[in-house]
């Protein structure tokens, strides 16, 4: 009788060590830096079956947000134990470990109750995994996202510069075309030539114009604005590119539209980055609508499209900083977080408007001249 009693013990003491062997390799698993959260979780998934009592006939399926890793590509057995995966107070999927049959087992054997509490203690392991794995992701993106933003701002400044730069030599251009258009001893062609010169250098003083004014290098100021105005110049940078990917552009803009107090410069910036934001959801083409009227001594202005639509997650997030759904080269997620601290600023209101495949609304309401 002792000697089975210590059989039973010695048994007993083996699968903790068993237990206790799987949850250290996971935690050292966790730990290593050059891996990802898929190869993570295939690799801790390959050390559960042998913490079990009959490591051999043990298979393991993991699904988590979608995804599903196994230790085989079909698992299914009438003997399982499974235990939801919590991750920040959210299920997001579910640990399942199965007993096959085989020639020295006919039937699946039982779990025993310490492989359920192992099995609690192995889901809650791959919650704070995913946790862990998420925050240095995000971290490692927005460091990431930083330096471009840092860049963006070097490059605005350049940008500022160089048009600085350009404005003198466009200055002499214009005005020497403008003594040659004055001289009456040359012919029709010649003055139709240098009608075309200052058409030209017009046209790219009012390039250079619209630049400086993107980029904010006017100092912030308040005054009267007429919004759709604003939204036309606004558009003169738009048209081509909507044209060349198939983007037509609606005005639905009020004619009685009164004006309103506020900073034309950042108003602009906010009916840029709207109207660039629509252009991306729609990358096959669609229509971009821009719209304002008045609503109650108030300025409501709207930017839509017919593109790609935002999930409610998404619509959730798209006001923090940095959070961007676009490839790195296509945006570093500050657009929409300025746009609502201009909007705030003015102590105004945005409201988004978004179904996945049904295109976006964004508006966007502000006091007008005498609110």
């Amino acid at each position: 009788m002792t000697n089975i009693k210590e059989t039973e013990l010695l048994n007993a003491l083996q699968e903790r060590i068993k237990e206790l062997t799987c949850l250290y390799s996971i935690n050292d698993i966790a730990h290593q830096p050059d891996l990802d959260l898929n190869e993570v979780l295939s690799r801790v998934i390959s050390v559960i079956p042998d913490a079990m009592q009959y490591p051999e006939l043990a298979d393991v399926r993991l699904m988590l947000d979608g995804r599903v890793y196994s230790t085989k590509p079909s698992v299914q057995s009438p003997k399982s134990l499974s235990c939801e995966i919590v991750v920040n107070y959210s299920p997001r999927g579910i640990l399942e470990i199965f007993y096959q049959t085989s020639a020295d087992h006919p039937q699946a054997p039982d779990f025993l109750p310490e492989e359920h509490s192992l099995i609690d203690a192995i889901a809650k392991q791959i919650a704070l995994i995913h946790e862990r794995k998420g925050a240095e992701e995000n971290n490692a993106q927005l460091q990431d996202q930083l330096r471009h933003a840092d860049r963006l701002a070097t490059i605005g400044q350049l940008a500022a510069g160089i048009a600085h730069e350009i404005n003198e030599p466009l200055a002499t251009i214009m005005g020497f075309a403008q003594l040659i258009e004055e001289d009456d001893t040359i012919n029709d062609q010649t003055r139709s030539d240098v009608k075309r010169i200052l058409s030209s250098t017009l046209h790219a003083r009012e390039i250079i114009r619209k630049l400086m004014l993107f980029s904010r290098q006017v100092p912030p100021r308040k005054t009267s604005v007429d919004l759709n105005k604003l939204i036309n110049d606004g558009l003169y940078f738009l048209e081509s590119r909507c044209e060349r990917q198939g983007i037509s552009i609606r005005r639905e803009l009020d004619p009685d539209l009164p004006h309103l107090t506020a900073d034309p410069n950042q108003l602009h910036q906010i009916m840029i980055n709207l109207a660039v934001n629509a252009m991306q959801a729609m990358p096959d083409g669609g229509v971009l609508t821009l719209s304002t009227k008045e609503v109650q001594g108030n300025i409501s202005f709207s930017v839509s499209d017919t593109g790609i639509g935002m999930t409610k997650d998404v619509m959730a997030k798209i006001f923090m900083p940095f959070y961007t759904t676009k490839d790195i080269d296509q945006g570093t997620g500050l657009g929409l977080s300025v746009v609502h601290g201009i909007v705030t600023s003015h102590n105004g209101t945005i409201d988004v408007q978004s179904e996945p495949g049904e295109g976006s609304r964004f508006t966007v309401v502000l006091g007008g001249e005498d609110a």
